[in-house]
């Protein structure tokens, strides 16, 4: 297995895999109504229904619907992970256009549920809470069965819904729209779209973060928190950490103009 830590520090070691998660590229021109990214959610749903409802006052008054954009890691560290993703996969109660991106803790946790003797290490990085928002104590089992995992992969089909699980495997990776891109944590710099990894484009840290992409295109990421929005060469990044902070950002581009709602 391809240690979790070798993915935090940026590439994974070893040839990454082929791309297998959707990319929607919806052509060359910008867009014509107002898109909303929000930024890493990590299990915080208070903080998302907040940050929602401040989106739908601003449609409202403006008079002008949007695309909400949400960058991913909507699982970990944060106490609500089963709570929202319950609220994603259901329609917006405000009558929201929602886009929900892969995160690089989604995709473990995806992973994790199909074969977890593989993914433990998915644990330290915030798993326990996740699996605690899903009724699964993942001490108290270990202890039931002698620190054995065993049959860990049966607990998680009874506790995890069919449409949860759906929704995971399901989530695209970026979305393009003109000469931006939403993404969970980058790209490699100078590198064109068709040959960036899943891994790149989920786990990415440096060089993108002092480089940028490299190419005359935005990207809009989260997935390294900063007290405050980060702005960068050909970059927005918008992860400000809500699961400790409070804070879940919401980037608006409307044209030309970006503002922080």
């Amino acid at each position: 297995m391809r240690k979790l830590i070798g993915w935090m520090k940026g590439r994974p070691m070893g040839q990454p895999s082929p791309p297998s998660r959707r990319r929607i590229d919806l052509g060359d021109e910008p867009a014509s109504y107002p898109i909303y990214a929000i930024g890493d959610v990590h299990g915080c749903l208070k903080e998302l229904q907040e940050a929602e409802a401040r989106i739908a006052a601003d449609i409202a008054r403006t008079g002008r619907p949007g695309l909400i954009v949400l960058l991913g890691d909507y699982v970990d560290r944060g106490p609500s992970s089963y709570q929202v993703i319950e609220h994603l996969q259901k329609p917006s109660d405000l009558g929201l256009r929602r886009l929900a991106l892969c995160g690089n803790h989604d995709d473990i946790f995806s992973k994790f549920i199909e074969e977890p003797e593989l993914y433990t290490d998915w644990l330290s990085l915030g798993g326990e809470q996740t699996l605690i928002s899903y009724g699964i104590d993942i001490h108290h089992l270990t202890a039931r069965r002698k620190g054995r995992l065993t049959d860990l992969k049966g607990v998680l089909a009874e506790a995890i819904p069919a449409n949860h699980r759906q929704f995971l495997a399901n989530l695209p990776i970026c979305l393009k729209i003109g000469n931006i891109i939403f993404v969970h944590a980058g790209l490699r710099p100078r590198v064109a779209m068709e040959k960036q990894s899943d891994e790149d484009l989920m786990w990415i840290r440096e060089p993108f973060l002092s480089q940028g992409p490299g190419q005359p295109l935005l990207i809009v990421h989260g997935h390294t928190p900063q007290p405050t929005p980060d702005i960068g060469m050909g970059r927005i990044g918008i992860d400000t950490g809500a699961y400790y902070s409070g804070k879940l950002t919401v980037l608006k581009i409307d044209g030309s103009q970006k503002a922080f709602v």
